[in-house]
């Protein structure tokens, strides 16, 4: 069984300048600074592309942990999807979709996991995993958005 969430976020930017933020690793290592995540492996720097990969490293729950995602398709500047390779899930899948808005762009961030364990797992993913991994999105795309909003 996996669990799943979608977190839409909206902005005065353009769909090009907001889809190529959205899969700027620069801009996520910013976004991520709480966590301390870094790229550690694959594309480290600048804009990531289908097919490339990028593995990550960051602190969550008091433990370091790495992550290898893919950009498995991509379509632009309407979508993308990355996708877990190796990591701490038994599945990751995280669809980035976008669209032009009146005044702006909108953005749909679909995520979908399992967490590894069974069905301790799936408890896990319910009472904790899903709430931590929508707040995290979510503050990642404020802290995308920022420079964007109206003050």
């Amino acid at each position: 069984m996996a669990a799943s969430f979608e977190c839409t976020t909206r902005t005065t930017m353009g769909i090009d300048q907001f889809f190529d933020l959205a899969r700027s690793i620069d801009a996520h290592k910013d976004s991520m600074a709480q966590s301390r995540e870094n790229a550690v492996a694959g594309v480290t720097t600048g804009l990531i592309s289908l097919g490339q990969e990028v593995t990550w490293r960051a602190w969550h729950f008091g433990f370091p942990l790495r992550m290898t995602s893919r950009i498995t398709q991509m379509e632009a500047p309407d979508f993308f999807v990355d996708e877990q390779v190796k990591g701490p899930f038994r599945r990751f899948r995280h669809v980035h979709e976008f669209s032009e808005d009146s005044g702006g762009t909108l953005m749909v961030d679909r995520i979908e996991f399992a967490a590894p364990f069974g069905p301790v797992g799936q408890l896990v993913e319910k009472l904790v995993l899903t709430r931590y991994l929508r707040k995290l999105i979510e503050k990642r795309n404020q802290h995308l958005t920022a420079d964007s909003q109206p003050g």
